[in-house]
């Protein structure tokens, strides 16, 4: 919308009034834009690499499977961190639960 607005002769103010950001804003993305012909965001592609890859992934599922019982800390290694294990673990989709305790 900003390249539309700036390429059928509005100034900066009206898309920047219009969409909500500032004029800054408006003229930094039509400048990169008329530099590179795109404006889609690398954002994506910045951050860590995950340490557990789809293979890791598969092996913890079955370490879980296998032992319904089992805490982050037991299912953890020593080249990943509690902390790693519990998010990749929330990723796949397991939660915390409490054992069902009998009277």
């Amino acid at each position: 919308m900003v390249v539309g607005a700036r390429r059928a002769c509005l100034s900066i103010s009206k898309p920047a009034d219009l969409l909500g950001f500032s004029c800054t804003t408006i003229s930094r993305v039509y400048r990169k834009w008329s530099e590179n012909e795109k404006i889609s965001s690398e954002r994506q592609l910045c951050g860590r690499k995950c340490l557990v890859d789809v293979r890791g992934q598969r092996r913890m599922g079955r370490l879980v499977r296998g032992d319904r019982k089992a805490t982050v800390t037991q299912i953890s290694t020593r080249t990943i961190s509690e902390c790693t294990t519990s998010r990749t673990l929330t990723q796949m989709g397991y939660s915390s639960r409490r054992s069902h305790q009998p009277w």
